[in-house]
């Protein structure tokens, strides 16, 4: 396999909580790394911009295979937690059953910093290297699917 011919990935990671963000985008990196994919990191403000950023790269035909999402939103006082939360994975998954773009969900949705920053090691949870590994599944599922058109 040439380095052309390698599946590309679009890392998309919200640097809001810069500590997950490096965590999360470690394990990420290290599931992509051993599946032998080329991967481009993006960095956006936080995860409500995540899905914007996946719609554009997919849309401009930037000539990725999927895309992980990766990110951190942790519960304070108001209820701006709920909307960054249901609107990014609505989004999300809007982008992957209506335009079939492969997506590993890798956004933290917690309670506290310290459940975030159990979830995010590589050590521990590693919930950026199971989206990675879930983007990876995706793609493959897409082109299963993509085979010669029916008759």
């Amino acid at each position: 396999m040439t380095e052309d011919d390698r599946l590309r990935v679009l890392i998309v990671e919200a640097r809001f909580y810069e500590g997950i963000a490096d965590a999360l985008t470690a394990g990420a990196t290290a599931a992509l790394d051993e599946a032998g994919v080329a991967y481009e990191r993006v960095a956006v403000p936080g995860a409500f911009e995540i899905p914007a950023a996946i719609a554009l790269a997919w849309r401009a035909g930037a000539g990725f295979d999927g895309a992980v999402a990766l990110g951190c939103v942790i519960r304070g006082e108001t209820t701006h937690y709920d909307y960054v939360c249901g609107e990014s994975a609505r989004a999300l998954q809007n982008l992957a059953v209506d335009e079939g773009v492969p997506i590993g969900y890798g956004i933290l949705t917690c309670e506290t910093g310290a459940q975030a920053h159990t979830r995010a090691d590589p050590a521990q949870k590693d919930k950026g290297g199971e989206a990675a590994r879930a983007c990876l599944e995706m793609i493959a599922l897409r082109r299963r699917f993509a085979g010669p058109a029916p008759v």
